[in-house]
């Protein structure tokens, strides 16, 4: 059987796995962080218990407590939220190795921005991913970890600093997905080698009638509110793949930067309403990344604008030395089992059909990927003229 074709399959189902799991994940992270902002002082007097919640879902009644440190006594079944974060990571981490890390010279290599072997750049991809964990944890570990506020500030500096350079040694596409692939591994490494080793710590020393040391809460809660705020900037990033006029802008990396940012910020906004407050402020705020994100994703590389339109003969013969080899029922283009998006380009009707599609992909030189079939900047600006001609079929 077709290795492409296989290869398409395991795409999809790994996907398929990533979202069930995600949303899972996701779920359960933004469920536990709006019960700690909702509770209220417990009732019954008991100095143990941080405080509590009554609430309706489903037709029932549910009654929730949190206690400062443990119970006077383990109970006999505990309910664990670990496997969620756990196969969302297996499937990501297997998602992107297979497409950015199998096929590294068409989605992470771009000759126009670093020219580099395939296995070079999965190299740099692989030290990024390791690297970014190493020196989040360490941080956190550090005497700066003490300081939410500045440990904030030292984090959001380094995301600068990486998608600064993941934009300028992979293509943009490649570089976004570096960055969401190493904040997902912060995300689930943080619950693999902090918050669960830290439980199990606490629940062992329960089991010996000890009081369990309170760091061990301190750290799980530290991580997991980082989690939650990078949560939006992830999700985005999953969906960026389909959007070429962020990743290809040529300020690409403060495109990724203000995406974050505003990720944040929703994910601040909800949280203070969800504690009473009414954050004026974030609306503002949100509009001027906004505005950023329209200011920074406008085209910059040169074929913004169209000259004379081309017969659409000569269109016909660029698409197919430069587009049909994947846009075809059969690609030709190694790697590829089917046309990507079911986008076609064999015939005039299906290369007009196609045209509004074309041109975006085209100016803003997400496609080809990684320019592999060689298309010049004469023939991207003859493509442009052609579809802002209205796509004219004489």
């Amino acid at each position: 059987m077709d290795v492409a074709y296989l290869s398409e399959w395991a795409n999809l189902l790994l996907r398929w796995l990533h979202l069930i799991t995600g949303i899972a994940w996701i779920g359960t992270s933004f469920y536990f962080i709006g019960l700690d902002s909702q509770l209220d002082p417990a009732k019954d007097g008991n100095p143990r218990v941080a405080g509590e919640q009554w609430s309706i879902h489903g037709g029932g009644f549910y009654h929730k407590q949190k206690y400062l440190l443990a119970p006077e006594r383990l109970p006999e079944k505990l309910h664990w939220f670990k496997w969620e974060a756990y196969w969302t990571w297996l499937s990501g981490f297997s998602l992107f190795v297979l497409i950015y890390w199998g096929q590294a010279s068409t989605y992470l290599v771009d000759p126009a921005v670093l020219d580099m072997p395939a296995w070079l750049a999965v190299l740099l991809s692989a030290a990024l991913l390791a690297g970014g964990w190493v020196g989040y944890d360490q941080l956190c570990r550090s005497k700066l970890g003490e300081n939410e506020a500045l440990l904030g500030a030292i984090g959001a500096a380094a995301l600068a600093v990486t998608a600064f350079v993941s934009c300028h040694l992979f293509g943009g596409r490649g570089a976004f997905l570096q960055v969401g692939a190493m904040t997902g591994t912060i995300m689930a490494a943080n619950v693999a080698m902090v918050i669960i080793p830290g439980q199990k710590k606490m629940v062992a020393a329960m089991q010996k009638g000890e009081l369990p040391d309170p760091k061990y809460g301190r750290w799980g809660k530290q991580r997991s509110v980082h989690n939650t705020y990078l949560t939006l900037p992830v999700i985005f990033i999953m969906i960026s793949p389909h959007y070429p006029m962020t990743f290809q802008s040529q300020w690409n990396w403060l495109v990724l930067l203000a995406i974050g940012l505003s990720g944040a910020l929703v994910r601040q906004y909800f949280v203070l309403r969800q504690k009473g407050a009414n954050p004026v402020w974030l609306p503002a705020a949100g509009a001027a990344v906004v505005a950023l994100l329209i200011v920074t994703g406008a085209p910059e590389r040169g074929t913004g604008s169209a000259g004379e339109a081309p017969a659409f003969a000569e269109v016909q013969t660029i698409v197919a030395s430069r587009c049909v080899a994947c846009h075809a029922a059969r690609p030709t283009m190694d790697g590829f089992a089917a046309p990507p998006k079911g986008v076609m380009m064999e015939t005039p009707q299906q290369i007009r059909r196609w045209a509004a599609g074309l041109r975006q992909q085209v100016q803003t030189e997400a496609m080809p990927p990684g320019n592999m079939t060689e298309i010049t900047p004469e023939e991207r600006a003859k493509l442009v003229a052609w579809v802002a001609a209205g796509a004219p079929a004489e």
